[in-house]
């Protein structure tokens, strides 16, 4: 009896272990059908279900196939999402006549208005190629005329300039091509005997200083400093007359709240103004034979300063966006500063340099900022003039196209338009 007993109770055992086990087997059977219906309708499952199987496959096999996977999607998504001209802001339409053509091509290049001639300098015709010539622009009769050579020894680039109405002050730059470094050798040129003389060198070189005169000095501050990258805060004044240097050495003086280079420098109502600009720029590749540039980072601002008295730096209202590569993009029109062009903070998507298409405007009745139209396209390191109510410009490099805010080619066109404020 007890024998049979057992025996029923193993066959009661097997009879429930093989209930459980059916019931189990439904159960991750319809576990399994519910995940793989999730599988087909969440994004989130679907991911970590990509993830498992690349876990088959070798990581860098992986890593490529995701980025090919992606690639175009993201591209598609950014140009719905976000327009290349974001960085634009609103502007009054201005109508645009197209001038005579530049001789040649320039980036990075100097300019400085006397009277109706506009004389510019230097600059890039390609990365591997510098000017060293000065093209005339005759506003009276607007066409390009005369042209003369620089000292062999005078930068080619990313200068400091100003004039006195006859004599024109060229300071330190970059000599050569690509991203070579600046130099200390400073010039004047005589514009009515057409020759050039030398001044005491800076005490250090500088590349794209601010410089102006002002009170009877030539004052050079900020830029960058030999390696093309590190912001300088240094400012020095020399005083000059009739073309001449009246002491034999520089003069340290207040140092400038914020360094870098590419900055317009403005004198008006006997106020010394810096605007804009930026802090860092390309540097020559570390051992590169022909010191080949390489991007760093940067950082464009809008702060205004003003040097009232000589013994304070004074803050004034911000322009309406960051805003780089001016130093010669300005003019002084009707008691305003008018400021063409330019480069502003990076896409934030792309990360590439954007480059700017409206015209500032600082009223200096009142210190405030204004936009007052808008260029033909956009374009950075142009060259300014105004003559006879006409706001002109040339050379530079100018944006890919209206809805592509980077910069592509380097120009020489040279356009105006009729100013009224």
């Amino acid at each position: 009896m007890a024998r049979i007993g057992g025996k029923n109770a193993s066959r009661k055992y097997l009879v429930v272990l093989s209930c459980v086990a059916l019931l189990g087997i439904a159960l991750v059977a319809d576990f399994l059908w519910a995940s793989s219906s999730a599988s087909a309708s969440s994004p989130y499952w679907s991911t970590n279900l990509d993830f498992s199987v690349r876990n088959e496959v070798s990581a860098d096999a992986a890593s490529k196939a995701e980025q090919e996977k992606k690639s175009k999607p993201l591209k598609d998504q950014i140009s719905r999402s976000i327009n290349a001209t974001f960085a634009d802001l609103p502007a009054l339409h201005l109508d645009w006549e197209e001038m005579a053509e530049a001789p040649v091509p320039r980036l990075d290049g100097a300019a400085v208005q006397i009277k109706n001639l506009l004389y510019v300098f230097a600059g890039y015709g390609t990365i591997d190629y510098v000017h060293s010539h000065v093209d005339v622009y005759n506003f009276s009769d607007n066409s390009w005329g005369e042209r003369f050579d620089m000292p062999k020894e005078m930068a080619h680039s990313h200068l400091g300039m100003t004039t006195d109405g006859r004599y024109i002050y060229v300071v330190t730059g970059q000599y050569g091509p690509q991203c070579r470094g600046p130099i200390a050798h400073n010039f004047v040129l005589d514009t009515e005997t057409k020759t050039w003389n030398d001044l005491p060198p800076l005490p250090f070189p500088r590349y794209a200083p601010a410089t102006q005169l002002w009170k009877g000095r030539l004052h050079v501050m900020g830029g960058s400093k030999e390696d093309r990258h590190e912001p300088a805060l240094e400012h020095w004044s020399l005083q000059v007359k009739d073309g001449k240097a009246l002491e034999k050495e520089w003069q340290t003086e207040l140092p400038i709240p914020r360094g870098g280079p590419h900055r317009a420098c403005v004198v008006a109502n006997d106020k010394l103004f810096v605007i804009g600009g930026q802090e860092g720029d390309f540097m020559a590749k570390p051992g590169s034979p022909i010191f080949k540039c390489v991007r760093r980072s940067e950082v464009v601002y809008s702060n205004v300063y003003m040097l009232d008295d000589g013994l304070r730096w004074i803050d004034l209202p911000p322009m309406p966006k960051p805003d780089s590569h001016i130093e010669f993009a300005w003019k002084i029109v009707n008691n305003s500063i008018v400021i063409a062009g330019g480069t502003t903070e990076k896409h934030p998507v792309t990360k590439k340099m954007v480059l700017v298409g409206e015209i500032f405007r600082f009223n200096l009745d009142t210190l405030e900022w204004s936009i007052i139209g808008r260029m033909p396209f956009r374009i950075k390191t142009t060259l300014v003039g105004f003559w006879d109510g006409w706001l002109y410009f040339t050379s530079g490099q100018r944006d890919k196209g209206p809805d592509n805010p980077s910069p592509k080619k380097v120009v020489g066109c040279m356009w105006r338009t009729k100013l009224k404020f």
